[in-house]
């Protein structure tokens, strides 16, 4: 509605029925009509009624697609019951396993009936020696029936003593172990046919999420495999234990992430070291290039290429 509209209208209704040119706005909204009596005279029409007029076709449309929705709701009834019977049958795909000792519990049935392969990602840094010394005889068990097994640790396990001889010990029975500085979420699988990962948005301690669908395991074989690729193997000698350069290779991890934003706690929480052990590396480059505070060293790092180069 137009502010010539308005004089318009007030003056249809206080003078009466208009003759001649008037704005647009008002026949568009109904609001001025010719008489039945004298089509050059245009009179006022109450906005309610102009209003109800203009929402007449659009509501007679709405009203048709309503039953239309309603028709198509009814003709799916019957298929969306047959459906959800199939799917009842068939089991769940995805399982919410909360506490403990029901993890635990599932993880041993699924142990049991492994009968090819076992995969697993394990995040974190350096494993508890007695969470080690429990998992060891039934890992063995498992090498014992011609199981494969394939885990990935973080780089940080090469110095660990304990977690040392538990892949020294399973590596006797043919499992290989390989490391990287940055690894994805807990992921256990077996034989791909059921996969085992933390709820993110529940207490990742105490409970998990059972996974059967074999389109989401396939995804998840694939994303362990690609970091197998990238990883290095772990070969217990005194010479391949660490590496050469993988003390740079983790000090490099340490100051990308760093360039990235990432504060102290978190960068140790994605490579699996010590706050005291990220706060080194960062010291020691600083002391390496002079810099008098982690933005300039972020500002140096990230206009050279140091990082990619040269071991700090």
């Amino acid at each position: 509605m137009c502010d010539e509209g308005l004089v318009y209208y007030r003056r249809a209704l206080t003078e009466g029925p208009l003759r001649g040119e008037v704005p647009d706005c008002l026949v568009e909204l109904g609001l001025l009509r010719p008489l039945a009596e004298d089509p050059s005279l245009l009179g006022a029409v109450p906005p309610d009624i102009a209003g109800s007029e203009l929402r007449r076709p659009i509501e007679r449309a709405v009203l048709v697609q309503q039953h239309t929705i309603a028709a198509i709701r009814d003709a799916l009834t019957g298929v969306e019951d047959l459906y959800r019977e199939e799917y009842r049958e068939s089991g769940p795909s995805v399982r919410l396993l909360r506490g403990t000792d029901v993890i635990e519990a599932a993880l041993q049935q699924a142990r049991d009936t492994c009968k090819e392969e076992l995969l697993t990602a394990k995040p974190g840094g350096p494993r508890d020696p007695d969470v080690l010394a429990r998992a060891l005889p039934s890992d063995l068990a498992l090498l014992g029936r011609g199981v494969r097994q394939r885990t990935l640790y973080q780089h940080t396990v090469r110095t660990h003593g304990p977690t040392l001889a538990y892949i020294e010990n399973v590596a006797v029975g043919g499992a290989e172990v390989r490391t990287l500085n940055e690894l994805f979420d807990r992921l256990i699988i077996f034989d791909r046919n059921v996969a085992f990962i933390p709820d993110p948005l529940l207490d990742v301690r105490t409970t998990a999420l059972a996974i059967e669908h074999p389109a989401v395991i396939h995804y998840l074989v694939g994303v362990f495999n690609h970091a197998w690729e990238r990883a290095e193997p772990v070969s217990i000698t005194q010479e391949q234990i660490r590496p050469p350069l993988m003390t740079d290779e983790t000090r490099r991890a340490v100051l990308r992430l760093m360039i990235e934003g990432y504060t102290d706690s978190a960068i140790s929480k994605r490579l699996g070291i010590s706050t005291r052990t990220v706060s080194a590396h960062i010291k020691k480059a600083s002391e390496a290039l002079n810099s008098r505070s982690r933005a300039q060293l972020a500002f140096l790092l990230a206009k050279s290429a140091l990082i990619d180069d040269i071991a700090l």
